[in-house]
């Protein structure tokens, strides 16, 4: 970040306050003061200033220092002001405001991750996409993928920085903080057909924050964007791919949108269509009137492409006693599994089913 942002800043402020103020990096060395000798050097009693992941003002005695924002709690910079007393800490929590807010403004106006963020928040207009992106020296049409990486169970905010460092290249690759679970990285593609290659990136992702961190994810892959104003429409994507992998393949732990299927449907239908689906589809009796052991069998049978010898030969039973179990189902339900029609219908009851269930259990 240019420090020319912090003087401009200074001196506007120069002549409201009455002592020096300026800005110092991670080791303490001054970027930015209205003083001008004092920029380069380094500040004798920073060794003092303790940061600790808040934007207070902090004195040590000669002087009163309060931490800039920075993403996550990483420590980048921090206004200072000469004295400890109560006047100097209001100087120096003002001046921290007029810093914050000009180094916000610059990294918004210059820094391409944060112009990522707002395409996939729906926080810029289309018509800005392509204006930005011009003057971000930025190419719009290179295929990009959007990957969401959901942490579980126990998620950390250094999750950010391991993945960065996988992927260091921050004119192409942009990893960004969503929010205390979820990061986004939106990945350049060296062609726009290569799924073995983001797998490969998923998979890595999954393994290197495991590994390093003891942290386990679900990581939702959105379909190929060939534009940047279809970045938002991508990272809607990657959050269905885990909502509906939830929902329809719980043992995963990299969903690809493209594979979810009938899934996808489902998971856009109004409940009450659904609840409407399952009357009709168990007319003569609901489907809760199958116990496990048969759901199981039904399972079976459908892994199996309704192989009636081979779904047997799976479960260790006699043809005839699948047969026979094919049978009484069709006496519950009215659908003969054997037929394919009747087999369509059931499966994709059994998946409303689920599906309707998820919510029921979201609700408590």
């Amino acid at each position: 970040m240019s420090s020319r942002i912090f003087q401009n800043v200074i001196i506007q402020l120069k002549d409201a306050v009455d002592r020096t103020i300026g800005v110092v990096d991670e080791q303490g060395f001054v970027v930015a003061s209205s003083e001008l000798a004092m920029i380069g050097s380094r500040l004798d009693d920073f060794h003092l200033y303790e940061f600790d992941g808040t934007e207070h003002p902090v004195s040590t005695g000669s002087r009163t220092y309060c931490a800039l924002s920075s993403p996550g709690a990483k420590f980048d910079y921090a206004a200072f002001t000469d004295g400890s007393d109560p006047m100097s800490r209001t100087i120096c929590s003002i001046a921290s405001v007029a810093f914050n807010e000009a180094k916000n403004n610059y990294e918004e106006k210059h820094n391409k991750a944060a112009f990522i963020k707002n395409i996939i928040s729906d926080n810029i207009l289309p018509g800005d996409v392509y204006v930005r992106a011009k003057e971000l020296h930025f190419v719009t049409d290179e295929p990009r993928v959007v990957l969401l990486v959901r942490q579980m169970e126990n998620s950390d905010v250094a999750a950010v920085e391991v993945i960065q460092r996988l992927f260091p290249d921050k004119q192409k690759d942009f990893v960004l903080n969503i929010n205390e679970t979820d990061i986004v990285l939106v990945k350049s593609l060296p062609n726009t057909n290569c799924p073995e290659e983001i797998q490969k990136v998923a998979r890595t992702i999954e393994s290197t924050l495991l590994e390093e961190m003891g942290t386990k994810c679900v990581i939702g892959i959105s379909t190929n964007a060939r534009h940047l104003r279809e970045l938002a429409d991508r990272y809607k994507e990657a959050q269905v791919a885990i909502d509906v992998g939830r929902v329809f393949e719980s043992e995963k732990t990299i969903i690809n949108y493209e594979s979810l299927g009938l899934g996808r449907i489902i998971y856009q239908l109004p409940t009450t269509l659904c609840e409407m689906f399952l009357n009709e589809v168990f007319k003569k009796n609901p489907i809760e009137t199958l116990d496990e052991d048969t759901l199981e069998t039904i399972n079976k049978f459908f892994e199996n492409n309704l192989n009636v010898s081979e779904t047997s030969r799976k479960l260790y039973v006699h043809r005839n006693t699948l047969v026979y179990r094919l049978e009484k189902i069709k006496k519950i339900t009215g659908l003969d599994l054997r037929e394919f029609d009747h087999a369509i219908v059931f499966k994709v009851a059994m998946m409303v089913k689920m599906y309707l269930d998820s919510l029921n259990n979201t609700k408590y």
